[in-house]
Parts: C-alpha cells; structure tokens; sequence
C-alpha cells in the first residue's frame, strides 16, 4: 500500500512519530549514565526498574481509555503530558524532578501509543497493516540509528537546549494531531459509551482486562512472546557484557600493512549499529518478503533465528563470525516486528482493540524484568551456558506457538 494511498492521519502520525522518536533517542540511552553519574550506579540502577510498571499501567490505561472515549483525545492526553514533562525537564535544577519527568514522558508515551496502533488497525484492511506497521517501524529504527550518535554530542553539552526541542516538536505535532487527525473509533463501539461517573470508568477497565487475561489465547500468546522476546533483548543486556569481556581486541580490516584496530568495546558499537542499520534497510523489503506467510510460520522462524544465532555468538569471537550471526538473530527480530501487531489488532474484537493492544504491552514489560537474568548469572556461569539458557528460552516460545495455532485457527486475510 503505497504512502500517498494512505489517510492523512497516517501521513501525519508517520512524520510526527519519526521526529519524535529521533529526538527520544538523543536522549534515552544516556539516561542511566546521567543518573548515574549524579546520584551513584547502585540507586540508578534501582531507578531504572520503576519506569516500566509506570509504562505497562500507561498501556493499559491508555488501551482502555481509546475504547471508551476514542483513538484522538487519548492520543492528545499522551502527547501533551510527554510535551510538559519535556519542559519539565528543561527547566528542572533537581536530579530527582528529572527523574520524575523522565518517568512522566515514558508514561505519556505508553498512553499515547495503544491509541496510535488502534487508529492503524481501524484505518488500514487486514491484509495491508503489516506493510503499514513495517513503515512506522523503519521510521521509528531511523532515529534509533541517527539519535544516539547525535545525542552523544548534545545530550551532554546542549541538554537543555535539546529538551526544549523535543518540547517544541512534541508540542507541533499535538498541533497535528488536533487540527489533522480525525477520529477513528467504530461507530459500532461508540454507540456503546454514555456518560458516566470516573469510578464506573475503571471498574468497567478492570472488568475488561479481567475478561482480556481469562482469554486462552490471549494468555497463551502473551507467554510466548515474553519467552520469545528473551533472546532478542540480550543485545543491550548479556551481548555488551559477552563481547567486552571475551571477544579480544582484533582488526577489523587489514590494508597495505595498516590495521584499523578495534577495542573489545568498539566491536560492540559496531555490532549494535550494524544491527541497526538491517532493521533500517530490511525491515520493509522482509515483510513484502513474508507477507503470504501465515503468522505461525513467522512467530516460529523469529524465535528460531533469534535464539539459535544468540546461541552460536558464543562458538567463536572473530569479528566477521560476528557480523554474520548479527544478520541471523537481527533478522529474528525483523521478521516479527510488523506480525506483531497485526495479529493482536485482527484478533481482538472491534469494542477492546485498544485495551487489548494495551494489554499486549505485558510482553515486553515482564521481559525487560526476566531478560537481564543473564546478565546477573554471568558471574557464575559460564558463557556456553548463558547461551544454553537462552536458547532454551527460544524453544520454549517456539512450543508455546505451535500450542497457541492449535487453539486458535488463523484466518486468512480479508478486508475489514
């Protein structure tokens, strides 16, 4: 489905969403060495947990709320919070008020975000939004591969200039979203609102995620994910750790006799970046590629590579063995990025798209709290045996999928 086919709110939110991203990204993977260096590793380590309970109940309440009062004024809650939490943090003299604006714009983004993908699901034909959620995804991964290289520069020197400009970009594209974007909720599901007082609000949320984490299916692929997504995640967690501490130093090319050396921890800058740089370039062509595949076929390839090419970084350290299994565990991820959310957007039903788009926030939440187990056994166990485990996670996600279409019969791809 070619861009300029695409509703206005798509455009918008594709631009809008780009920027964002970009900027987020100049400042978030240096959050922790700025808290760090001010108030000590051990408590910023501490810090660092609360965030995502902060982003699951975001998600969650986020999800409920675009069910009940619309995709749009949901969208323009998160925004603005994020908006004020980045002037917040501009004007802050207080290392712990930056810490709740820190807090405050990841909340605002997880309200924001089951609401954004809801709209894509109402908005796009069923057999159309893996191709669309691939295009926000390679937006979304080109400021995860440009802001972090700016953001070394200005995060450090410019910070405050840099936050009020997120604030100004985050405060244009609310701008958008007000003036641009139209509602997108079910007539059907609309019908079903009425006005009611804040307390029936959230008892009638907690009734449907009640509902929500009854459903077999549901749960069932809730825990593949979070057994699929543990090798995937190593690449910030146990991968640094692996390669800095056993992958001696080497050059990476020879040339007339000169050697461009590098250290054991520029091999890891240039894996994470090479990773990347994949996600950048094959994230589209890949689900063209895949897009005929039935989604069980695609859940049980992404945790195939994902696991068995973690497992193999560990069977040599040559920097160019290296290289390679990255394009076979990247490639892991890449395939089930768009799937995804396609799968949770067509099998949920119209009334609780959002609240269970929001509820599919559980899998990378419980898994940013089980993934770092290997960093934390790595002073006991052995490489090979880190790996091991890893795999074992893999294959695990891979049981639980093939379970998971044995209950649930998929359907082929329709226009909705």
């Amino acid at each position: 489905m070619q861009i300029r086919l695409w509703d206005n709110n798509l455009k918008v939110r594709l631009v809008g969403e780009a920027l964002f991203n970009m900027l987020f990204w100049m400042f978030f993977p240096f959050i922790t060495i700025y808290f760090g260096t001010a108030l000590g590793n051990h408590i910023a380590g501490i810090l660092m947990t609360v965030p995502p309970i902060f982003g699951l109940a975001g998600s969650l309440l986020g999800g409920a709320l675009a069910d009940r009062i619309g995709r749009r004024p949901v969208m323009l809650l998160g925004a603005s919070l994020q908006m004020a939490m980045f002037a917040l943090f501009a004007m802050s003299s207080s290392h712990w008020v930056d810490y709740v604006a820190f807090i405050g714009i990841g909340l605002g983004g997880a309200i924001y975000r089951p609401a954004s993908t809801a709209m894509v699901a109402d908005l796009v034909p069923s057999e159309n939004r893996r191709q669309i959620f691939a295009t926000f995804t390679t937006a979304n991964n080109l400021g995860a591969v440009l802001g972090p290289a700016l953001g070394a520069i200005f995060f450090f020197h410019y910070r405050e200039e840099l936050l009020w400009t997120c604030a100004l970009v985050t405060l244009l594209y609310l701008i958008a979203i007000y003036y641009v974007v139209h509602e997108t909720l079910p007539t059907t599901v609309k019908s079903q609102g009425g006005t009611t007082s804040l307390s029936r609000v959230f008892k009638d949320q907690c009734k449907g995620y009640g509902i929500i984490f009854r459903d077999k299916v549901f749960l069932i692929y809730t825990l593949a994910g979070i057994f699929a997504l543990v090798p995937i995640m190593q690449l910030d967690l146990y991968l640094p750790v692996y390669v800095i501490n056993h992958v001696p130093a080497q050059a990476l090319f020879t040339w007339n006799g000169e050697s461009l050396m590098l250290s054991s921890t520029e091999i890891y800058g240039w894996l994470l970046g090479f990773n990347g740089l994949l996600f950048v370039l094959f994230i589209l062509p890949v689900t063209k590629w895949f897009n005929s595949w039935k989604e069980r076929d695609v859940f049980i390839l992404s945790s195939l590579l994902a696991g068995v090419g973690t497992f193999a970084l560990g069977l040599n350290s040559n920097i160019w063995y290296l290289f390679f299994i990255t394009i076979i565990f990247t490639f892991g991820e890449i395939v089930r990025s768009p799937v995804t959310q396609s799968f949770i957007s067509r099998y949920a039903p119209e009334h609780a798209r959002g609240q269970y788009l929001g509820a599919n926030s559980l899998q990378p939440t419980i898994g940013k709290f089980l993934a770092p187990v290997t960093v934390f056994l790595s002073s006991w166990v052995m490489p090979m045996g880190i790996f091991s485990m890893i795999l074992v996670f893999a294959f695990i996600s891979i049981a639980l999928y093939v379970y998971l279409f044995r209950i649930y019969v998929e359907q082929p791809h329709a226009s909705d």
